[in-house]
């Protein structure tokens, strides 16, 4: 048989390297390198190539995959430092054993118990309200229009344009009384009392009186700050100002709009009685004023810090108009105390996002703010009157408490709510004890949120819970 004619020694069969990385070898030559490192990667993480296996060496895998033997060089050498494969000078490559993932423990469901179908937790707004098209167009319409020196880093006290909306804004809707160059942008109420905190500590002071019950969320936030909170009772005018005067704090944090949670207005005498007592001391009042656009049987009460700008640290939010995640706030301080604020505020964040100022501004100066306040009052007093319709109509026995205003009331029951009994009606409730210093139970008195809550929602919940509590109570 002549030579010409000898059969040629079959090809070597592709490896699984091979196989597995065709298709990222194929794509276009810019991205190559990176889309079949991923391949490789994957590979290893999902077990196609188990430990062990041994890899083709660079000059095979360059000529199987029609690539450059670099390339193959280099991935070879980034994974290994990454720890995916293991090689030794002159022996070859191979893929390393990696520590399988810890899959998280699932929950237990607990038949006795199932989720909560319908939760009244207070303070939430209606998310579904957030004017997404308009707030877009706030969005475009701030890029196009800023400069590029705009987006340098911010001035730490905010953009101007929005300080001078937001001083027009809350002048005529709250009474507060301050010019542009007073308004600080934070990231919402939660920030401006860590700033307050901070620079007040470092003047000396060590404690801060805060309503009890009030928004024990917050305790944190002093005591990163440097300073202990003391708990203040509430009456039925507001903060007691013998308690305030005991506690030995020379500032205090109130809501006197809209007491959270008992639902009081601090009265015009309680409200006289603090400025003296802040005047005298030479203290400070922050007011915080999270939501004192919603008032449903008359106009809101106005600020107390337009009646003492020396006296009162007035801070708000759109938490409860647009949404808690735009991190949006402000903060007005006597002008004795602003430099130190926005000195603590440069320190720590370089101030918020320009873009989001340039649009919020823009959304202001449009009246689409106004806008959505309206809407936003008429849908919380449409669900807080459903919810007291269907209490009044299955649970009469509930006594309401509050005024007509906020997001939330207080429902007071006959009889202790066991948690078991609300499970069962598929409801979750917050008893006022949540709200206290003390954390003490209060199981017949339930802080009920109602503005993410649709009417239907709450009429079936209600009337569900009514049927869960006739049936105990037979």
């Amino acid at each position: 048989m002549p030579s010409s004619w000898t059969t040629s020694p079959p090809p070597p069969a592709p490896s699984p390297a091979w196989e597995l990385l065709l298709p990222a070898a194929s794509g276009p030559p810019r991205g190559r390198g990176r889309e079949l490192g991923a391949a490789l990667r994957a590979a290893v993480r999902d077990g196609r190539l188990a430990a062990g296996t041994r890899l083709p060496s660079s000059r095979d895998l360059a000529r199987d995959l029609r690539v450059s033997r670099g390339l193959v060089s280099e991935l070879y050498g980034q994974l290994t430092a990454e720890g995916y494969l293991t090689s030794r000078q002159g022996a070859g490559t191979w893929v390393a054993a990696l520590s399988p993932p810890s899959a998280p423990p699932r929950p237990r469901p607990d038949p006795a118990r199932p989720a909560p179908v319908v939760d009244f937790r207070p303070g939430l707004a209606d998310l579904s309200a957030f004017p997404r098209t308009a707030w877009a167009a706030a969005q475009r319409a701030a890029l196009a229009e800023l400069p590029d020196a705009a987006l340098d880093y911010p001035d730490p006290q905010g953009l101007p344009a929005l300080r001078a909306a937001l001083a027009e804004l809350l002048g005529r809707r709250r009474g507060v009384v301050v010019a542009p160059e007073g308004v600080i942008v934070c990231s919402g109420v939660a920030q401006a009392l860590t700033l307050l905190g901070r620079v007040l500590a470092a003047r000396g002071q060590r404690t801060v009186a805060v309503e009890d019950p009030g928004s024990v969320s917050v305790y944190p936030l002093y005591r990163a700050a440097g300073l202990r909170p003391v708990p203040v009772p509430v009456d039925g005018e507001g903060l007691v100002l013998s308690a305030l005067a005991a506690s030995g704090a020379r500032t205090a944090v109130l809501t006197p709009a809209h007491q959270f949670p008992t639902g009081v207005v601090h009265s015009p005498a309680r409200r006289a009685a603090l400025l003296d007592w802040a005047r005298r001391v030479d203290g400070l009042l922050v007011e915080d004023d999270y939501d004192g656009d919603f008032r449903y049987d008359r106009a809101p009460v106005g600020s107390l810090q337009g009646l003492a700008p020396d006296l009162v640290a007035y801070t708000g939010s759109v938490s409860k108009s647009l949404a808690p995640g735009l991190r949006l706030g402000w903060l007005l301080p006597p002008a004795r105390l602003l430099p130190e604020l926005v000195e603590a505020k440069r320190v720590s964040d370089l101030g918020n996002s320009v873009t989001e100022q340039a649009a919020f501004a823009g959304f202001l100066r449009s009246g689409r703010y106004d806008r959505q306040l309206r809407l936003c009052q008429r849908r919380y007093r449409e669900r807080r009157d459903a919810l007291i319709g269907v209490l009044a109509e299955v649970l009469p026995e509930v006594r309401i408490s509050g005024i007509a205003a906020g997001l939330h009331l207080i429902a007071e029951f006959p009889s202790p709510v066991p948690p078991e009994l609300c499970a069962r009606a598929g409801v979750r409730l917050r008893p006022l004890g949540d709200y206290t210093a003390s954390g003490a139970p209060t199981p017949r008195r339930f802080v009920l949120g109602y503005a993410h809550l649709g009417t239907a929602e709450i009429v079936r919940a209600v009337r569900r819970l009514a049927e869960t509590w006739r049936s105990v109570a037979v």
